[in-house]
C-alpha cells in the first residue's frame, strides 16, 4: 500500500511545505489579475492595438474587447526620424583617413609596420563567434580575423 493510503487509513495526515511560498489567484466573473494601463490588456496583459474606426478594440492574444470611447481622452504622440543623406552615403578613401579604434600589437602582414587598429561586428548567426577587423594604421591594409 503506498504511503499516502497507509497514513489515510490511520487517519494521520502529514503535510508537505513548499520550498517556495505560493500565491493563489482567485478570478471572479468579470473581473482580471491584471491591473494594467489601457496600452494594455487586462486579462493577458499584451500590448493592445491603437483604436481606429471600430467600436471595439479587440486583444490580437486572448480577444478581449474594451470600448473604444474608454480611449476618447487619450492622446498618442508619434514621431518619426529620417536619418540625413550625408550619414548614409559612403565615403571615399580621402574622407576618413585617420584610422579610429583601440590599437593593439599586431604586426601588419602588407608593411611590418607593429600596430593595427581593430573593430568587432557581428556578422554571422548570433550562437558563432564576433569577427575582428584589422587595420594598419600606417598603410590602412585591412584584413579579417573570425573568432
Amino acid at each position: 500500500m503506498p504511503a499516502r493510503a497507509e497514513s489515510a487509513a490511520r487517519g494521520t495526515s502529514r503535510s508537505i511545505k513548499p520550498k517556495f511560498p505560493l500565491t493563489l489567484v482567485i478570478m471572479i466573473q468579470g473581473s482580471s489579475c491584471f491591473e494594467s494601463e489601457l496600452d494594455f490588456c487586462p486579462e493577458c496583459g499584451t500590448v493592445l492595438p491603437l483604436p481606429g474606426i471600430q467600436d471595439k478594440v479587440t486583444c490580437p492574444c486572448c480577444s478581449y474587447s474594451i470600448d473604444v470611447r474608454v480611449f476618447e481622452m487619450r492622446v498618442v504622440h508619434t514621431s518619426v526620424t529620417f536619418n540625413s543623406a550625408d550619414s548614409t552615403s559612403l565615403k571615399t578613401e580621402d574622407e576618413g583617413s585617420s584610422v579610429k579604434g583601440p590599437l593593439i600589437d599586431r604586426k601588419c602582414p602588407q608593411c611590418g609596420n607593429e600596430g593595427m587598429a581593430y573593430h568587432t561586428r557581428q556578422m554571422r548567426s548570433a550562437d558563432e563567434g564576433q569577427t575582428v577587423f584589422y587595420t594598419c594604421v600606417r598603410c590602412k591594409f585591412q584584413e579579417k580575423e573570425d573568432s
